[in-house]
Parts: C-alpha cells; sequence; structure tokens
C-alpha cells in the first residue's frame, strides 16, 4: 500500500477504510440504535468505534484465509434513525432501507443493540425466503416478553421463529450462559433447533471444536443463512465494553475459529451487536468485534474467489 493510500484509510471513518459504497459486492452498514436495552445504554456509538478498530488492520489480508475485503467493500456508513420514535417505526426504517441494500449487496451491519436483528431478518428473508440462523449470544433472546416489554433485544429471535423468518429447527445458538427461564432457555431446541452452551464448550479450542463444527454445518446445510453475533458471547475477560455482560462466557479465539470454520455456509448476511464504547478497557471490544466482521467477509471472499476460478 503506497504511503497515500495508507494515510487515506488511517483518516476515513469506514471499515477498513474501505471506499463509499457504489457497486461493490459487499458492504459495511451501520444501525447506531440501541433504544430497545434493558440495562447499560451506549451501543449506539457501537458502529464508530467498530470502524475505528478496522483501521489497525492495515492491509486487510487475513491470515487464514490470505484475501482482504478491499477492493470488494464498500462503506454505506450509518442509517439515520429517530432514537426516540417506537420501536416498530424504528424497525420498520431498519427494514426498508436494509432491504434495498441486500437486493445489491452482501451486507454486515454494525449495530447496535440486537433489537436491529428483527428487521434485518425481515428484510433477508423477503429476498431468500425462510432462513437458517446461527446466533452467538450470551441470552437466549426467546423471552416472550422482556422486562415487562413484548417486543426488544431479549425477544427478537422468539418473534423471527413465530413469523417465519427464520427455521427453529436449523437455528444454532452458541455461547448461551445467563439466567432464565426454562421455557425460554430451552425454546429453540424444544423446536428442533441446536444449542451449545458456554459450560458445552469449556475448554474446547481448535481442533476441539471440530466435532460441534461439524454438528452445525449439518444442521444449516445448504440452506441460505444469516448470522448475528452479540459481542456478550464473549467473556467480559475479552468484551468487557457491553450492555448486558456475563461472566464464564467464550474466548475470542472460540469464536474466531467458528467463523473460520462456518464461512463454507450459505451465508446471506451478518451483524455484530452490542458493543456499547464506554464500558471498554483499552479497546478489547471494539478491537474484537472488528476483528469478527473482518474474517466474516474475508471468508466470504475467499469462497466467492474460489467460485469464480
Amino acid at each position: 500500500m503506497a504511503t497515500g493510500e495508507f494515510a487515506y484509510a488511517m483518516n476515513s471513518n469506514r471499515f477498513l477504510g474501505a471506499p463509499p459504497l457504489a457497486d461493490q459486492p459487499f458492504a459495511v452498514l451501520g444501525i447506531p440504535f440501541d433504544g430497545a436495552v434493558t440495562n447499560r445504554p451506549g451501543a449506539r456509538f457501537g458502529p464508530a468505534e467498530i470502524r475505528r478498530a478496522s483501521l489497525m488492520l492495515c492491509d486487510g489480508i487475513h491470515p487464514h484465509f490470505d484475501v482482504t475485503p478491499l477492493g470488494l467493500l464498500g462503506d454505506a456508513l450509518d442509517l439515520r434513525l429517530p432514537n426516540a420514535s417506537p420501536l416498530a417505526d424504528v424497525r420498520r426504517l431498519i427494514e426498508d432501507q436494509a432491504a434495498a441494500l441486500m437486493a445489491r449487496h452482501h451486507c454486515v451491519v454494525l449495530g447496535g443493540d440486537h433489537s436491529i436483528t428483527l428487521p434485518l431478518l425481515r428484510a433477508a428473508s423477503r429476498l431468500h425466503g425462510p432462513l437458517a440462523l446461527v446466533h452467538f449470544d450470551a441470552h437466549c433472546d426467546t423471552w416472550s416478553e422482556h422486562f415487562g416489554e413484548p417486543s426488544g433485544h431479549g425477544t427478537w429471535t422468539f418473534e423471527a421463529i413465530q413469523e417465519g423468518l427464520v427455521l427453529a429447527e436449523h437455528t444454532v445458538q452458541i455461547g448461551l450462559r445467563s439466567s432464565g427461564e426454562r421455557e425460554a432457555r430451552e425454546y429453540v431446541r424444544d423446536r428442533g433447533g441446536m444449542i451449545l452452551t458456554a459450560r458445552d464448550l469449556r475448554g474446547k479450542d481448535g481442533h476441539d471444536l471440530a466435532g460441534v463444527i461439524t454438528e452445525i454445518r449439518q444442521k444449516i446445510g445448504s440452506r441460505p443463512c444469516y448470522l448475528t453475533l452479540d459481542i456478550d458471547c464473549l467473556d467480559p475477560a475479552f468484551a468487557p465494553g457491553t450492555g448486558t455482560p456475563e461472566p464464564a462466557g467464550m474466548t475470542s479465539s472460540q469464536v474466531m475459529t467458528f467463523l473460520e470454520e462456518l464461512a463454507v455456509l450459505s451465508l446471506v448476511g451478518m451483524d455484530c451487536v452490542e458493543v456499547a464504547p464506554a464500558y471498554d478497557h483499552a479497546e478489547l471490544t471494539s478491537q474484537a468485534a472488528a476483528a469478527f466482521v473482518w474474517t466474516y467477509l474475508s471468508g466470504q471472499v475467499a469462497k466467492r474467489a474460489v467460485k469464480s476460478r
């Protein structure tokens, strides 16, 4: 990279210093909304910090996939949203704008709280029909109501299944460990889906994860699949900057292994949510989020390169 190009990348407020979105096949989009949080607010500032952290990835060449998203990636910047409007109205705005982008690009979304995933799934299902789902999270997000709210960042998975956006039997939840009644905790498994709790994954890494990764691939199959990554799937030691931290979580290397090995799925989009920079330390959380998004994009770019040969 020439000196001028490097200076441009370091000074831009775009993911990896990518240019503005035009006709590139891959798009990054920020949704700075946290109007549905139930604990600590601040995830609306996540997109900016994830982008800033991504600038330290330099030329963006991934050490596992040996490709870079740069050249195929554009940054659509952030949606403009009314944070004080009713959640249903905000979700309609997200869905309509996301659907227009998804029709032309493979989109990765930077959140924002996890309530934004429901309208993203609505938009994606318009294009692809009912979806398989890979869901990284400390929380099940399958409550029928959450802290007295009928809809929010703890209900979106329940709503997505109820609406037929997501196929419960082809849903995989990874990293769950929070408190909650059995009906909510086991909602996906009771309907034929798969749950890998943080306890299930304790002590497993690298080759130890091969067996469960094979199971996930079999569960998802070749169906169109959406991937959502709540940063609180990580233990707070790896991601303190989030609104609802839960001890005894996943490690960064575990999540990275899953992302690398699940890149072969028929993925149609991704979001990374619940990064709340005000509670972060030494940029641990935003750095992890940027690396995860970069890895997802690199995996899709590598797969695209193979198909084009």
